[in-house]
């Protein structure tokens, strides 16, 4: 079945550019694109539907490609404790933090997590996001991984969106392997990892390298079996210091590397070589009040393909809205509204292994794209907060959230 949209502008996105199409039209068959130009060139054909735009911008589907949308209990306490000077070690010592997270996620069923994160996913979905990457690591054990990933799956068959799980088990170290990083990293690559994967509930594999959480050797331990798994891997690094974490990514031919505040001219250089993608993650930078700035000069001498995600998460980062997103990247990062939107549609894909389906209005994509009532592209890092009017449409067909 063919459907054609019509009167409308498009915004490609290919090759990471704007690339205008004005009084645009596309043709769809079933859930790809079979067609998009002007519309005075669009192919004459016995359509299924026509549909009137009536003058809108067309993009790509968001994509948010570094998300922990599942998880139990929430923080919002610690943020008021914090503000009113208590500190992050005080908090912790009681019990506090990501410790917090993970006895609540523990607690939680797997219905009351879907639950609460239904709710979360759905304002990401009413943002336009049409694909999400979701992650574990609130688990911590082979169970409670498994339950949070089962959930990942279950939210792409019942929502409207794509979904790819990420097992994030080497996130912090669970309580009863207190004082034993090395037993916790063999007991990820001996027993869940692998498990995890038979069950099919793994489309990548993530770390978080860093001094509060595992070494580089650690880390590596765990790419190596994802590796022999033959899972993609990605890492959290150079959040808090430079353990050239991104290198070691750029070694393993990461999708991507992830926050990277901290990381020098040398991994850009690795990560470019590798076409591993820089994820910025501007909600965290602005949540810690961060002051090291990404390294945005290096990544683009490079030539390293820059994404932006949400970094959805109870802690550092609990962001609701993408577009938020484009805009925190623009003004704290000094990112271009076009780099930005690039960062959130075609470098976005290209960071979930997706670069060849998703990402940009191109012919033999996905059909993902979202039809924005506004006056120019930019208005989408423009605008903080609210709905902006649109038409949200994925695999072709009109959706509602």
């Amino acid at each position: 079945m063919k459907t054609l949209w019509q009167h409308c502008h498009v915004a490609t996105m290919a090759n990471g550019k704007y690339s205008i199409i004005e009084d645009a039209a596309m043709v769809t068959a079933g859930s790809l694109i079979e067609w998009v130009g002007p519309r005075s060139q669009a192919p004459t054909a016995d359509y299924a539907q026509v549909h009137d735009l009536q003058g809108a911008w067309v993009t790509p589907g968001l994509i948010d490609c570094h998300t922990h949308t599942v998880f139990g209990g929430n923080r919002s306490g610690e943020f008021e404790q914090r503000l009113e000077g208590v500190s992050y070690a005080e908090i912790a010592a009681k019990g506090g933090g990501i410790a917090s997270t993970v006895r609540a996620t523990r607690a939680a069923s797997e219905d009351e997590l879907f639950s609460s994160a239904e709710k979360r996913l759905r304002s990401l979905l009413r943002d336009g996001v049409t694909t999400v990457e979701i992650k574990s690591g609130y688990g911590l054990d082979l169970a409670n991984e498994r339950k949070m990933l089962r959930v990942a799956r279950r939210l792409g068959e019942a929502l409207p969106v794509s979904v790819r799980a990420t097992c994030l088990a080497a996130h912090a170290l669970p309580p009863e392997y207190k004082d034993r990083a090395d037993d916790y990293i063999e007991h990820i690559c001996s027993q869940m990892l692998p498990a995890l994967a038979a069950e099919g509930l793994v489309d990548a594999v993530d770390a978080f390298c860093e001094y509060l959480a595992f070494s580089p050797e650690q880390v590596e331990r765990v790419f190596k079996v994802a590796q022999q798994l033959g899972l993609p891997v990605k890492l959290h690094a150079e959040q808090l210091s430079s353990l050239h974490g991104s290198s070691l990514a750029a070694r393993y031919h990461a999708l991507s590397a992830d926050h990277l505040e901290f990381m020098t001219e040398e991994d850009a250089i690795a990560m470019a070589a590798a076409g591993t993608v820089a994820v910025l993650l501007p909600g965290a930078f602005y949540f810690l009040r961060e002051t090291q700035l990404p390294p945005m000069e290096a990544l683009r001498k490079h030539g390293v393909k820059i994404a932006i995600a949400s970094d959805l998460n109870p802690g550092t980062s609990p962001a609701l809205s993408v577009r938020l997103m484009l805009n925190m990247a623009c003004t704290l990062f000094r990112m271009t509204p076009e780099e930005a939107l690039a960062g959130a549609t075609q470098h976005a894909a290209t960071a979930l292994g997706l670069g060849d389906t998703h990402g940009s209005l191109e012919v033999g994509k996905v059909a993902d794209f979202v039809a924005w009532q506004i006056d120019r592209p930019a208005d989408l890092a423009y605008w903080l907060g609210g709905e902006l009017d649109k038409r949200v449409v994925r695999h072709g067909a009109d959706v509602t959230v």
